[in-house]
């Protein structure tokens, strides 16, 4: 069996990957592959991380944790998604860095079903906006104490892949730019499916319609339509053009407004934040799917 854990960095998913996926369930149902939705994993793994503390589970403790989570007899592969995956919110920025603890959380997941194969999904963030959202999620005097004595040379994803690349040791690690996820967004429901590429996928575009206006939407779809054979990079060509011309600015520009920050840190980090998701895509042990 392989288990695959999409890891949900805060503010880049609002449960679109599941959504997608339970679109195209008669595929996947098809193809002994189950979704796992947030209701039936939330408790489940927490419970057996804080009991197992970073140990491997035996046999039997993977067994019934399989018989809690699953709906089908035998599943091939296993999707699992949930907000949560990676930890608390407070400890998503600190004076380490970006979620200094999701290497070690990662290679626990990995021991809770030792039997089988381990793959993660992970989209990053720029760490500017990855604030932004936290500042929204959070109390305000929670915020403040998020990013207290935090220096911007440690807004770095960079050091973070590193040491889930090694803690990893050799386990599949899918990674992306949330920034492209419109774009790439059928790329990646096919990875983590394993759909291929002649398997019809429904709702892939789903996040560019999201971005566009009604008139947009309307426009893109009769585009596409009747235009099933279309390669990546020419739907690509299209979706961009669309968006160029009919995206919501309310959708597509986040207003950034962190207390204390000039345009000029803004700037820096996410400078920084290319740099680094360049340095990440050539990592040995990475698979980075790119626009």
């Amino acid at each position: 069996m392989q288990i695959v854990y999409h890891m949900r960095v805060h503010g880049t998913d609002d449960d679109r990957m599941v959504k997608t996926l339970l679109n195209n369930r008669d595929w996947m149902h098809a193809n002994h592959t189950e979704v796992l939705t947030p209701n039936r994993l939330r408790g489940v793994f927490d419970e057996a991380l804080t009991a197992l503390q970073g140990g491997s589970a035996t046999p039997e403790m993977e067994q019934i944790m399989l018989d809690a989570i699953l709906s089908s007899d035998d599943p091939e592969r296993v999707l699992c998604s949930m907000p949560g995956f990676l930890g608390a919110m407070s400890k998503a920025v600190t004076p380490q860095g970006l979620y200094p603890g999701i290497a070690n959380r990662m290679a626990a997941m990995a021991n809770l079903f030792p039997s089988s194969e381990t793959e993660f999904f992970l989209a990053l963030k720029n760490p500017v906006t990855l604030l932004q959202s936290l500042m929204m999620l959070s109390p305000a005097r929670n915020f403040e104490l998020m990013v207290q004595d935090v220096e911007l040379s440690k807004l770095r994803w960079a050091p973070t892949i590193q040491r889930i690349v090694n803690s990893l040791q050799g386990r599949r690690l899918v990674l992306w730019r949330h920034e492209d996820s419109p774009l790439i967004w059928p790329e990646i429901i096919r990875l983590i499916a394993q759909m291929p590429t002649d398997a019809a996928l429904k709702d892939g575009l789903g996040f560019v319609y999201e971005l566009l206006s009604p008139e947009g939407s309307a426009r893109l779809e009769k585009s596409l339509a009747g235009r099933d054979q279309l390669t990546i990079a020419a739907r690509r060509d299209i979706c961009i053009e669309h968006l160029a011309a009919h995206a919501m600015p309310a959708k597509i520009n986040e207003e950034v407004s962190l207390p204390g920050w000039t345009q000029e840190m803004v700037d820096e980090i996410t400078q920084q934040y290319h740099a680094d998701t360049a340095e990440i895509a050539v990592l040995p042990g990475v698979e980075f799917v790119m626009p």
